[in-house]
């Protein structure tokens, strides 16, 4: 796929850029400066060589401009992000994959914005494009060590049936990972705020713990 990253120069946008152009496909690392995102570029080139050939740099309206756009930005930033951009990614499979989240003392707490998931929040600042929410529970680090297998598994949530597909065939060819129909998009409410509830977890328990679905088989091709 052509696949482009809105965000790439942040630990989430540049971990999965990476890891993506590490699966054979064709990647658009994004930022609000071009240089910044060239830069970043450059560094995912000096740390795994050929393996991230298929990544290049563009300014975030660049990367918009892909057949498929992940908003890989900070929570804080996705929804702008997204209106910003909204023309381009009009009929374009959009993911989101924040998660609206704040720390208070040794725990997190979820964010909605008016009382909805962050991913409906960007399916309404960008109307006329197809969102997707996925890759919610998976660390950015986990992201960016393409040595390492990524121990999770992705709930995939859509209102738009063959974008819902088309995302949960992508993220089923990335090694390791298993994918599953949540459903609507309604139902990343649930994803977004387990997220809270899984990092508080991990800091309580010192740990680096993930979503795994038990008794069920992951989305095939």
């Amino acid at each position: 796929m052509n696949i482009g990253v809105l965000g790439a120069t942040g630990p989430a946008g540049r971990g999965l850029a990476a890891r993506l152009a590490s699966v054979g496909h064709d990647v658009i690392a994004g930022s609000r400066e071009e240089s910044r995102a060239e830069a970043v570029v450059g560094e995912l080139r000096d740390e795994w060589g050929p393996r991230v050939d298929t990544l290049r740099a563009a300014d975030n309206a660049g990367a918009a401009t892909a057949d498929v756009v992940v908003v890989a930005t900070t929570w804080e930033g996705a929804v702008a992000t997204a209106a910003e951009h909204a023309g381009a990614l009009a009929g374009k499979t959009v993911i989101a994959m924040a998660n609206g989240l704040e720390k208070v003392g040794r725990e997190f707490h979820p964010v909605l914005p008016e009382g909805r998931s962050l991913s409906e929040a960007v399916q309404a600042a960008a109307p006329a494009a197809h969102v997707v929410a996925a890759f919610q529970h998976v660390p950015a680090a986990a992201f960016a060590a393409l040595d390492q297998p990524i121990e999770s598994d992705i709930i995939v949530c859509s209102d738009h049936e063959p974008s819902r597909e088309l995302v949960l065939g992508l993220v089923a060819g990335i090694p390791d990972l298993r994918a599953f129909d949540g459903g609507s998009l309604v139902n990343a409410i649930g994803i977004e705020t387990f997220a809270a509830v899984l990092l508080t977890c991990n800091i309580r328990h010192k740990g680096k713990g993930t979503l795994r679905m038990l008794g069920l088989e992951g989305y095939q091709a």
